[in-house]
């Protein structure tokens, strides 16, 4: 389960060097981790993942550029062994529904105590999927009211696209950011809109608030 001699390889992404720098300090202190990479956003985590080949991602979801849930996309479909484990400050279900379906093997928020990435770090490594408790009581709140978050009708690519029209970016922005056609980020828009049942770019917003998207994404 592990890469050279007897340790896990780590890779971290996230856009906030001194949030890097922390979670490094406490990785490095385990014995059987060793941080061997960085990424400051989303594309770099994508370039820096196929050139160092870590045992284990840890990537934030709220990055410049696309974000941590597309991040996930891409790098399992370079590699459909990826092990990833989401570290956030997003506490919204939506969000840790996504990157599970991105492909992601964990979501842990920075919420909880330092304890709680290094139990979901082995649950990853052992091949499990895992979940802090927060999002885990989340999530069965959600089942429990037969109420699933609207947004996981979406795609983990449309879940990009809706974060990047709730940052505010235009349909040219999003093309050029993931590099797709402005006909087809305006297609998607639609899609989203349709799937979610809005009207209007207004609707969209307070779906999102609603839904603890916004509110999520602003903490970072």
């Amino acid at each position: 389960m592990t890469g050279s001699g007897s340790f896990t390889r780590v890779m971290l992404a996230d856009d906030h060097a001194i949030v890097r720098e922390g979670y490094r300090s406490l990785l490095q202190k385990q014995d059987r981790l060793r941080v061997v990479a960085e990424a400051g956003d989303g594309a770099e985590a994508y370039r820096i993942y196929k050139e160092a080949r870590p045992d284990l991602v840890i990537m934030d979801v709220s990055m410049p550029g696309i974000g941590g849930v597309e991040a996930i996309r891409r790098i399992r479909q370079w590699d459909g062994s990826a092990r990833i484990l989401v570290f956030t400050m997003h506490q919204s279900a939506a969000y840790a529904v996504q990157a599970i379906k991105a492909g992601a093997r964990g979501f842990v928020t920075k919420s909880n105590p330092p304890d709680a990435l290094l139990r979901a770090i082995g649950e990853v490594m052992a091949g499990r999927i895992a979940l802090s408790p927060d999002i885990d009581h989340e999530l069965a709140i959600n089942r429990l009211a037969g109420e699933p978050s609207a947004v996981d009708a979406l795609s983990p690519r449309e879940f990009e696209i809706l974060r990047m029209l709730l940052a505010e970016k235009s349909v040219d922005d999003i093309a050029e950011t993931l590099h797709i056609s402005v006909k087809t980020a305006a297609n998607t828009r639609y899609l989203i809109r349709t799937k979610l049942g809005v009207a209007s770019d207004i609707e969209l917003v307070r779906l999102a608030l609603r839904q603890r998207i916004i509110a999520a994404d602003m903490e970072g």
